[in-house]
């Protein structure tokens, strides 16, 4: 999951520096524009909260949402019924409205600045460790509205198609895992919560646990699971079957919290 993550910051740094002008300017920020030979006509500007800036000559002009590339273009049309064949510079002298806000029980709060374009896998790649949040019931919040739910086919499962562009002043909440062990129970030599990972199998649980005792009955094996209502469900397995005849279907995926029980009996 690493090695992914440093792959694709890797993507996004060089799509960056190949695009250029690449940030998007909001409300707040202060603007240095510079018109070539005409001091009179340059400014360092704010942003106001209706978008626009105001600049000696040519009056308003809407800057927000726009690259400093786009705006600096836009003001070179504008600025040509005052100077012939106008160069003019938009750079950012300091940004102040572009923050994304990070919280819940699964990860350290955090408030991020948006440098750049940014989105959703590539601000996941950059929190660290997510080992305690769950990734299925998180969610990004704007404007008051949960617009994305659930992260972890983007991040787990390289869903690229569910990524989307993060906006200023998003909210992304991460509620904590309530329970990230698999307990292996009964007839097994090292009854034991096992601390589950991505994957895990009802046999690979098992074999953490020591395997099974001299009289466990296989075929009596039981994985006890909470559904989305919270009721238990009971899923049997016949792990004889897979050890003596290589039935996989036996080999159930397992869940966080899930209960493995073995039982026993002496035929």
């Amino acid at each position: 999951m690493k090695i992914k993550c440093i792959i694709v910051l890797f993507l996004v740094l060089v799509a960056s520096l190949a695009r250029g002008g690449d940030y998007i300017i909001s409300e707040g920020d202060t603007l240095n524009i510079s018109v070539w030979g005409n001091k009179e006509l340059s400014a360092l500007v704010k942003v106001r909260p209706d978008g626009k800036i105001s600049l000696p000559g040519i009056g308003e002009v809407h800057a927000a949402d726009l690259t400093p590339l786009k705006l600096q273009n836009l003001l070179t049309e504008k600025m040509k019924t005052l100077v012939k064949s106008p160069l003019i510079t938009v750079t950012i002298d300091q940004i102040s409205n572009n923050k994304v806000y990070i919280f819940g029980g699964g990860v350290k709060a955090t408030v991020i600045d948006l440098t750049r374009r940014t989105t959703l896998l590539q601000l996941l790649c950059v929190l660290g460790d997510l080992s305690n949040a769950d990734l299925h019931e998180a969610y990004v919040l704007r404007n008051g509205e949960k617009i994305k739910k659930d992260f972890y086919r983007l991040f787990v499962k390289g869903r690229a198609e569910e990524d989307l562009p993060m906006n200023p002043n998003d909210v992304v909440f991460f509620p904590a895992v309530t329970d990230n062990n698999i307990y292996v129970i009964g007839a097994v030599n090292t009854p034991k919560p096992i601390t589950y990972r991505e994957g895990m199998t009802v046999m690979e649980a098992i074999l953490q646990a020591g395997g099974f005792t001299k009289y466990a009955k296989e075929n009596a094996t039981e994985v006890l699971r909470k559904d989305g209502s919270g009721k238990q469900v009971t899923i049997s397995v016949k792990l004889k079957r897979l050890i003596a005849n290589g039935d996989l279907n036996q080999n159930l995926p397992l869940k966080p919290g899930d209960y493995i029980v073995v039982s026993e009996g002496l035929f």
